[in-house]
């Protein structure tokens, strides 16, 4: 008989749950999301003489098994170093939803493209370079090819706060009416370096799109597919707020971070993870800006017939109080696009933060953790195709149809509420787009 119990013994060691970051019902309180706040203890299986004896802990504080089922089974909670060795991977949910526990953050990989024809269809499947390679050896192109100067060192203090740093590898995006910029953020008085308050979110209205990163203010970027922003300050949210992005002081930009000479970075170079569109119509796959205002404004466009590459930041990407993070990407239906999908949106149309579902792409302890899950609880809208995790080295099954997220080797246990997840020791994954 299997049991669960919390025994906080040396001898018997615990399994630890903690809660995902709430990528959803983000309103206006930007700030206040996506965090990882408690991953802080260690996961183990405990085994003894006849029943098996699993112990949880969140926070250093006893939770029950029915309430860890129920927090994986939602989203709420993940396991704080990868799902321990008693779980299904292929049924184990690495999402997140609104949660009163905590507000996390989540990432997952570094990937890149490739040229090739599918074996299972007739479709020939190319990147916008002229490299080919097989799917074990994809390379990026939309990484490449999408921005200049991404091992260019930025000259911290001489570029005009006035000017999009678009000769150093970030990528502008004009359409959101920030100058470029994916966010930007306001710290207000109270901050120091304990940490910044009363952190305001600059909106296009504010700013009327010409030179809102202004004096003080924390200015995000996106960066190409396969790379990510590679900057933010080392005093972050003084309750739990993140904050990216270079800085606007003295009428100049300054890099935050002084790990990194450039503006992006790639992810983790473990695992490639890539999206293969079979489809006719193009798909628009949009990362929160994290951290920074947690906004899904970091675009990917997958076109029908290619891939494109989902970066992966390793779980020491941004860590904060010594919690670790993952990515994640919101799915919008066919045919939307990148300018459509990727920004703030409203319950009128199924996309930007209302798209119908996510996808979590993160690599930890010696694996990337793939999902695909539900954007619950902002809606229940049915993503109108279909996504198929596939790769080498791969440990699960999970696939989204027709509203239900599947696991299992036939994909035969399936539910409509719960997401799937696998994880992908080494080599290529892909998240397959089909119809």
């Amino acid at each position: 008989m299997k049991s669960s119990l919390v025994i906080l013994s040396a001898a018997f060691g615990l399994a630890a749950a903690v809660p995902r970051h709430n990528h959803h019902a983000h309103h206006q309180h930007h700030q206040e999301m996506k965090r990882d706040d408690a991953t802080a203890t260690e996961n183990v299986d405990v085994f003894v003489a006849g029943p098996t004896v699993v112990m949880y802990s969140l926070n250093g504080n006893i939770i029950s098994e029915n309430d860890v089922l129920e927090g994986i089974k939602n989203g709420t909670l993940v396991w704080a170093n990868g799902a321990p060795s008693l779980a299904d991977p292929s049924s184990s949910v690495v999402a997140s939803t609104s949660s009163a526990v905590a507000a996390a953050s989540t990432t997952f990989l570094t990937s890149t493209s490739s040229s090739y024809s599918s074996s299972s269809s007739s479709t020939s499947f190319s990147t916008s370079t002229s490299v080919s390679s097989s799917k074990q050896s994809a390379t990026s192109s939309a990484a490449s090819s999408s921005a200049a100067g991404l091992d260019t060192t930025f000259p911290d203090g001489e570029i005009d706060c006035s000017d999009f740093p678009s000769d150093y590898g970030a990528v502008s995006l004009n359409y959101l009416g920030l100058g470029g910029w994916t966010g930007i953020q306001s710290p207000g008085s109270g901050s120091s370096l304990l940490g910044l308050t009363n952190i305001e979110t600059v909106t296009k209205s504010n700013c009327g799109g010409t030179n809102c990163c202004s004096e003080g203010m924390y200015c995000s970027y996106a960066c190409p597919a396969g790379y990510q922003k590679a900057h933010w300050p080392t005093t972050q949210g003084l309750t739990g707020q993140s904050v990216g992005g270079l800085l606007c002081k003295n009428g100049k930009l300054h890099k935050t971070n002084p790990n990194y000479k450039t503006l992006c970075i790639t992810g983790s170079s473990e695992v490639t993870v890539l999206v293969r569109n079979e489809m006719s119509t193009s798909a628009a796959v949009c990362r929160t800006d994290y951290p920074g205002t947690e906004s899904e404004t970091v675009p990917v466009t997958a076109n029908p017939g290619s891939v494109a590459n989902l970066t992966c930041p390793d779980a020491t990407y941004y860590e904060w109080t010594g919690k670790t993070t993952s990515a994640q990407y919101y799915v919008n239906p066919a045919g939307v696009s990148a300018e459509d999908g990727c920004q703030w949106g409203s319950s009128a149309n199924p996309w930007g933060n209302y798209a119908p579902l996510n996808l979590g792409v993160g690599y930890s302890n010696g694996a990337a953790w793939l999902a695909i899950f539900q954007n619950a609880p902002t809606t229940n809208e049915k993503l109108d195709f279909t996504i198929t995790i596939e790769g080498d080295n791969m440990n699960g099954y999970c696939r989204y149809q027709n509203g239900q997220y599947c696991s299992g080797k036939n994909y035969d246990s399936c539910s409509s509420s719960s997401g799937c997840t696998v994880s992908v020791s080494s080599g290529t994954a892909y998240f397959v787009f089909s119809n």
